[in-house]
């Protein structure tokens, strides 16, 4: 369901929805890692250096299409 015209996303929002999304995204590392290495213990290393970049870009994403207008639509009625 899309954000009504009338309302923004707050930073407290966008965080929360990074760091539940990173944490889905280590879990699925975890397991892509295993499955390719067969070794637990080389997972936590890649999983901290790359979620650690990723949960940065993808919260400056995030704040960045939230200031971009285009493909929103004004809701009429």
């Amino acid at each position: 369901m899309p954000m009504p015209a009338d309302r923004t996303e707050t930073r407290k929002r966008s965080v929360v929805k990074a760091l539940t999304y990173r944490v889905v995204i280590v879990c699925l590392d975890f397991l892509a890692i295993y499955i390719f290495t067969h070794k637990v213990e080389v997972a936590p290393g890649f999983m901290i250096v790359s979620n650690v970049y990723t949960t940065v870009g993808y919260f400056l994403h995030e704040r960045i299409w939230a200031r971009i207008g285009w493909g929103e639509e004004a809701k009429t009625g």
